[in-house]
């Protein structure tokens, strides 16, 4: 028993520098700039979202849509709440990331809000092999929706 013991000692000693250098090696800013977001319930590309950094706080707006021929090419966001800013506004430039910090290695503590269902999640974002990971959620993140967004070219 002392064996796997020590064992186990000695390989979270290997472990552990190595993740914390990951961690460290991680540019907050990498994730600036446009992202083709795709729906992870068709997988189809939706729309390009802008993300930007005000202060140490990360935001992102819808700056292009990709409408198909049956819906509005130019909607409002009429589901979400009435007491939202976005209420009846234009989806095309809706901020709909916002207050995101960064902690450690990814963002989070910030929302996002889905302009289809007008509906505001908790949401947390990294890096991923070169592709956005964003995740909205209720309460704990267990409970939720995940996407990948692809950078824009």
């Amino acid at each position: 028993m002392k064996k796997v013991s020590m064992l186990f000692a000695l390989i979270g000693m290997m472990i552990l520098p190595m993740m914390q250098v990951q961690a460290q090696d991680v540019d907050p800013d990498a994730v600036l700039g446009k992202w083709n977001t795709i729906d992870d319930e068709t997988g189809r590309k939706k729309s390009v979202v802008e993300i930007y950094k005000e202060g140490d706080k990360l935001y992102g707006k819808i700056v292009e849509l990709f409408r198909l021929p049956d819906e509005d090419p130019d909607p409002i966001c009429d589901e979400c709440d009435e007491d939202d800013p976005r209420y009846n506004q234009k989806v095309l430039g809706m901020v709909i990331l916002e207050g995101l910090e960064w902690d450690d290695d990814e963002w989070d503590d910030g929302t996002i809000m889905d302009p289809k269902n007008g509906k505001v999640y908790s949401c947390k974002l990294w890096l991923k092999d070169g592709e956005l990971q964003v995740r909205g959620y209720l309460g704990f993140s267990l409970i939720g929706r995940s996407q990948t967004w692809v950078r824009d070219k």
